[in-house]
């Protein structure tokens, strides 16, 4: 009944694309030419999800050949760059919390899709609480609580702290970026499931997910792997 109250009212009052405006009665929000035209992510490290020039089902990046992060997997939609980018700018920073649902149901459907266990447990990446304070909410959070209630899986907010409101890694060279970021999360619990999922809303160069990744392993998870909207690089 619920659902044949949506699809009714979905067609009276068709939604519109995030991106052009165009109107459309597709879940997500992004009409077809849209979706066409999107940076998606093809070819990539079968570890890191970092951008390569041919695809392998095990490829992996030189930076993954020579230092593999604490994490074992990592899905990406995009590439960071424009008009995606400016999405999740617009969730991150202008408050624009209408564009969850958009980016969570695209991620959503890209791992349904997928031949692979499901984690037990989806871990949003945590903000220290000066800067959830000054933002009003985790952008991660309502990424998850999209991901999580399409696919069934529990998350946890309170089950890792940020210990430290670390400097933003965009300002960073890549040597500082692992040392701002040393230490920086405490897991709560010894309890953490055997199998485990990050979510945030981009990777850059996946040191904040591997100090977290490092963090979960010391507190019991056996596999984790991180799920991001895009991967910059």
């Amino acid at each position: 009944m619920v659902y044949k109250l949506t699809q009714w009212l979905r067609a009276l009052f068709p939604s519109h694309c995030r991106l052009c405006g165009t109107a459309t009665r597709a879940v997500p929000d992004l009409c077809r030419s849209c979706r066409e035209d999107a940076p998606w992510l093809e070819n990539v490290c079968s570890r890191c999800s970092f951008p390569l020039p041919a695809c392998r089902d095990d490829a992996l990046c030189g930076r993954c050949q020579k230092l593999a992060p604490a994490f074992d997997a990592t899905t990406a939609l995009f590439h960071y760059r424009p008009p995606i980018d400016h999405l999740i700018k617009r969730l991150k920073f202008s408050n624009e919390l209408a564009i969850s649902p958009l980016l969570s149901g695209l991620l959503a459907n890209r791992l349904v899709a997928r031949d692979a266990a499901l984690p037990a447990l989806l871990i949003p990446v945590p903000l220290h609480h000066t800067r959830l304070r000054e933002r009003g909410f985790n952008q991660a959070t309502e990424l998850a609580r999209g991901v999580g209630r399409k696919l069934n899986i529990r998350i946890s907010h309170r089950l890792c702290a940020r210990n430290r409101n670390t400097a933003p890694q965009s300002l960073l060279t890549h040597n500082a970026r692992r040392l701002n970021l040393r230490n920086a999360f405490t897991v709560t619990t010894d309890r953490v499931p055997g199998h485990v999922a990050i979510i945030d809303d981009v990777m850059t160069t996946g040191h904040t997910a591997s100090e977290l990744a490092r963090a979960l392993k010391r507190a019991g998870a056996k596999r984790v792997e991180v799920w991001v909207i895009a991967r910059a690089g």
